[in-house]
Formats: structure tokens, sequence, C-alpha cells
């Protein structure tokens, strides 16, 4: 294994990057691309080379800039693919013994960090209960140790301590370490809830978990947990009632109502609808999109009646909808150049007003009842506000009788 010359390797020097991170996280994609690709023939060669790569990241990206929070993304997702990597290798213990203490090693010089979040997964690297016990015993003084009586040291060994206690099934062991008054960050608290649920205490779960909230909390973290407990135990209404909007937030409105929807099928989507608007008063418009790909027409026009709505996604809906849908697609037109007129939409210019109106165009000329261009232009007329309209100027041509 030591003689393969992995071609990310010398592309991973100390320092390699500036502060760009596109090069980077170019460079980690065929980094990891090429960890699995040896993994479909060497599984025990390609876990070598997803510990190298895990020692050499850090140091690496030293210099580059993560404010973007886009390097960090792109970190963690090859974690999560290098770990499964190199816990499914089926290898003498004393290698992966070997694997652990560097992959250790390189937690602790994890200066930036970028690899923290290797520790979370440390009880899956041990690959068994029986070495991630023996990992546990060998971080637990230390734990301890910096713990102390005031409970504000800080140590990197312990969350993969946590982690190894969970693997190893000493789950009574994680709750004694992780009491209110030593630990009392959710990222070492989960561990608590994740034992408590174990242990078929799923009560004392929730209790834990919805202690853990307050001030930088991460809110999102310990709904989904909260929200998980309730649906293992049976209990999808009150999961749905107290959870569901903040376990579920997404990046994008319709990401966050298709992740509701997916959870709980068997709640009518025009609800999940109506409870995630009415979370968010006067951002009505947002969740256009969530209603738009629900099939709710009428509700979603209603919608980017209510509030502003991005004139883009307007459009596009009406490009989409022209045949299928036209008399919601002329809708949808006219409500982007509303939109647009009264000042709203990120960088709009003369050639989206042009979109908008060649949209309204197409949806009018496949209705069945056959809206006439007089019609067409006499609506987008009635939009125009006043001698300095935006849309009017843009549109003077096409609206000229």
């Amino acid at each position: 294994m030591a003689a393969y010359k992995w071609a990310f390797a010398p592309r991973f020097k100390r320092n390699g990057f500036g502060w760009r991170s596109s090069l980077p996280i170019q460079r980690l994609k065929e980094a990891v691309s090429e960890v699995r690709s040896v993994a479909r023939t060497d599984p025990a060669l390609a876990a070598e080379g997803a510990v190298l790569l895990l020692e050499k990241v850090s140091p690496a990206l030293e210099h580059v800039d993560g404010s973007s929070g886009a390097m960090g993304s792109a970190v963690n997702r090859a974690i999560d693919a290098l770990v499964v990597v190199i816990a499914s290798a089926n290898v003498p213990p004393p290698v992966r013994e070997r694997w652990l203490e560097r992959l250790f090693e390189a937690l602790q010089e994890d200066q930036m960090p970028y690899i923290e979040s290797l520790g979370a997964q440390w009880g899956t690297l041990c690959a068994t209960p029986e070495l991630a016990s023996r990992w546990a015993d060998q971080l637990l003084p230390v734990v301890t140790h910096v713990l102390g009586s005031d409970g504000h040291g800080y140590f990197v060994g312990t969350v993969p301590c946590l982690s190894a206690l969970h693997a190893a099934g000493r789950f009574q062991d994680v709750i004694d370490l992780v009491d209110s008054d030593r630990l009392g960050f959710w990222w070492y608290r989960r561990w608590a809830v994740e034992a408590l649920v174990s242990l078929g205490r799923p009560g004392d779960a929730l209790r834990v978990a919805e202690a853990s909230q307050g001030l930088n909390a991460p809110e999102g973290e310990i709904a989904k947990a909260c929200e998980a407990i309730l649906l293992r135990s049976g209990m999808n209404d009150e999961a749905y009632r107290r959870y569901a909007i903040a376990a579920n937030r997404a990046g994008t409105h319709l990401a966050t109502f298709r992740a509701i929807a997916r959870k709980y099928p068997e709640r009518p989507r025009e609800r999940i609808l109506a409870d995630l608007v009415e979370s968010e008063p006067g951002s009505e418009g947002k969740w256009f999109a969530a209603a738009k790909d629900a099939g709710l027409f009428d509700i979603a026009l209603s919608l980017a009646a209510r509030s502003p709505t991005d004139p883009r996604t307007l459009t596009r809906a009406a490009r989409d909808f022209a045949e299928k849908q036209p008399h919601f697609a002329m809708a949808c037109a006219l409500a982007a150049m509303n939109w647009m007129e009264a000042g709203y939409g990120y960088e709009i210019t003369g050639l989206d007003v042009l979109h908008a109106w060649d949209a309204l165009v197409g949806a009018a000329a496949t209705t069945t009842s056959g809206v006439s261009l007089g019609e067409v232009k006499h609506n987008v007329r009635q939009l125009i506000r006043g001698n300095n309209s935006f849309i009017g100027k843009v549109l003077a041509t096409q609206l000229a009788s």
C-alpha cells in the first residue's frame, strides 16, 4: 500500500491553496472520486488513501477563505464519504488502530478547524464495539480531567470519546458523562439524547433535548432530534405540531415544503402549506413555488398577490405552464410584471420584462378561448404606474396600438 502513488497527494501540500475556495473544492471532489474509484477493486488501499487525504486536508486549506461556508460544507461532504470507505475496509485490527492514531493526530493538529466533524464519527471509524470501547477507555481519563470541576475545559477527544462510548453500547456511561453541569453544549448533549433513546427512554431523551434549547443553541438540530424521537414513538401529530417546521427548514421555501410533505405524507398538502405561510407573516409570496409545485394553482396565485414574489420565478412558471395551464400561466406573467413595476426583484432589467411579456403572449395564444393580443395589451396597461413606468418604457413598442 505504501508504494501506491495517489494523484491527489502532491496537490494537498501544506498551504497549497490560496484564499479562493473554488479550486480546493474541485480538488477535494477529485480526490474523493479517486479514493472511491480505488475502493471498487481494493477497499483496504482506498481506506489508506482516505486516511492520507484526511491528514492533508487542514494543512492544505489553512489559507483558504471559509467565510462563505462553501469550503466547510465541501470538507464535511468529503468526510462523510471517506468515513464510509475507512469503516467498511476489512483489515487486521493493528492496521485500523494505526489509522485511528493517525486520524486522531490530525484532529489534534486541525487548526482552522476543517475536519472537526470527524470526531462525531469516531465510533463508526472504530468498526467494532470492542475497538470503540478501547478508544473510549483511552480517552475517558483525559476527558474527565479536562472537564474538571467547572466544565469549561476543552479537549479535542471529548466528542470522539462520546461517539466511541455510544458505538460500544455503553449508553449509561454516555449519560453519566454528559450531565447538565459539565457538558451543556448541544453537540455534547446530543449523545446523551441518543443514548437515552437506545435505552428505550424516549421521554427522558426528549426532556434532555428540549432543555438544551437556549442562547446560541442550534434550534434546527435540536428540533430534528426532538421530531425524530416523537416520530419513532408514533406521535406524528405532536411531532408535526411542535417541530416539523423548525426541523425541516431548508435552503429554499420550496425545499422546506417538500421536506415536510415527504415526512408527513398523511397530511394534506394544503394544510402543510397553510401552516408554513402562517409561520412567516408578510412573506406569503415566498411560498408561491411550493404551492405551484403541489399543483395548488389558485393558492399559488393568491400568495403571489399578497406579498412580493420573485418576478423571475413567476416568469418561469408562466413559461412552464403555458400549454398545460394557460390561464394560470397568464396570471403568473402579469404578476411578474406587476412586481417588477413595483420595484421588486434582484437586479431586474428590461430583458426580464420582455421575457415576462413573451411568456404572457405565448400563454394567451394557447388558451381554448383564444385571448386576443388586444386583451393582453389591455391587461398589461392596467399595471402601468405613471409616466415613468418601468414596464411601460420597456414595452412601449409592444403596447402601441
